[in-house]
């Protein structure tokens, strides 16, 4: 007898939205999540190959870009600029496909094309920016050191000025893209007024140094590298002339927090789904999971996190789109909703028993991807302070 189970199509999205958080869409924002879903549909019957062998497919990067899927919202010539609503619809349907695959579209566009566009000259921004957005060049934002993972502030790589060039020093870690070929945009300390400063620099100059981290357990297709500079030098064009201290790094890091809070929605809502249709269609006691009043329970407590997640990034994307955003906003999203992603992966993964640990089910590769969600742009703890001194008044930092 043929397990209903597997007959499910993961293709087919259920879109449950109790409270009727996404009822209010315009067509154009409408259509944009659609062509995001569209790449899902290829995505999904071929990623988790990929996944398996850690193999990095960087054809559906330039695939996201063929859809205009990487801008972020971002005004980018020659791009259709969408609403922020519509640009977390992207991020959580591509997530709700794959992890690996959102990182790289939050690496493409909320990290490096937005630092590009915030913080470079019209030179740079001409050079880079399309390139960028249609996928053909990519992109990485280095600034997590081996030492300095949460603790940015404290980042040790050196920026020292020599005429008409500057020499970089130091090592990265865990960078996006950092190994893929492209460009990479280096945050370091400038020795001569201690402030962190920006380069763009371009993966084969002499001394760029990059390995792709092996033996990760989660985001297994998307390459991250470990970089080392050594007197690495660039002219002083390759410098991000308007971001002159970490402040100005906060202000994308705030905006990629809000992806984050999106992305984790994006995999709730994956496995949400497969929970439900399992609990419909496996019999267990002669009788469907669902049918079972501790299964029901579970799916409830599930669709009130799910519920909440969405509720939480709508209200963060009216902000957003006001231009009254704040940090404080961002962290609370990212906060809550990558913690109760966790949750609900948790429970997915128990709903599924022993198929719950199938790769070919795809509940495993979510849930696993959830827990690079949860420690990147800014851990729960980084977060939790963030909220604490903003609710105490006290900062509990160092």
């Amino acid at each position: 007898m043929t397990d209903p189970w597997k007959t499910y199509d993961v293709d087919v999205a259920l879109d449950i939205d109790y409270l009727s958080a996404f009822s209010a869409l315009t067509d154009a924002d409408r259509d944009h999540w659609m062509r995001a879903r569209k790449f899902s549909h290829e995505v999904l019957p071929v990623i988790n190959e990929h996944w398996d062998k850690a193999h990095y497919p960087v054809q559906f990067v330039r695939r996201m870009g063929e859809l205009d899927l990487l801008t972020d919202g971002l005004d980018i010539p020659g791009h259709a600029q969408f609403s922020k609503l519509a640009a977390g619809l992207v991020a959580m349907e591509i997530s709700r496909a794959d992890g690996s695959m959102a990182a790289a579209a939050g690496v493409q566009g909320g990290l490096v094309l937005r630092s590009i566009g915030l913080f470079g000259s019209l030179e740079q921004q001409e050079q880079y920016l399309e390139p960028i957005a249609s996928g053909s060049l990519l992109g990485a934002f280095a600034l997590t050191e081996p030492h300095h993972g949460s603790d940015s502030v404290s980042l040790e790589t050196s920026a020292q000025r020599d005429g008409e060039n500057w020499i970089l020093n130091g090592n990265k870690k865990w960078i996006g893209n950092g190994a893929a070929g492209g460009i990479t945009i280096i945050w370091a300390r400038d020795q001569d007024d201690g402030e962190i400063k920006g380069f763009i620099v371009d993966q084969k100059t002499p001394g760029y140094e990059a390995t792709a981290v092996r033996g990760k357990g989660v985001l297994r297709a998307i390459e991250q590298a470990e970089i080392r500079l050594n007197n690495v030098r660039v002219p002083h064009s390759a410098l991000l002339s308007n971001a002159k201290s970490f402040k100005d790094v906060s202000k994308a890091l705030v905006e990629t927090r809000v992806n984050v809070g999106w992305s984790a929605l994006g995999h709730a809502q994956f496995l949400f789904e497969a929970a439900l249709t399992y609990a419909k269609t496996r019999e267990q006691f002669g009788k469907p999971l669902g049918a079972h009043q501790m299964v029901q329970e579970r799916l409830a407590q599930m669709l009130a996190e799910l519920t909440n997640m969405q509720l939480q990034c709508v209200a963060v994307a009216a902000q957003q789109t006001a231009e009254t955003l704040l940090p404080r906003q961002a962290s609370l999203l990212k906060y809550h909703n990558t913690r109760a992603a966790r949750r609900i992966a948790a429970t997915a993964r128990d709903m599924l028993g022993g198929n719950g640990i199938l790769l070919e089910n795809h509940v495993i590769r979510h849930v696993g991807d959830i827990e690079a969600l949860h420690t990147y742009e800014g851990t729960e703890s980084i977060q939790a302070l963030i909220l604490g001194r903003d609710l105490t008044g006290f900062s509990a930092f160092g």
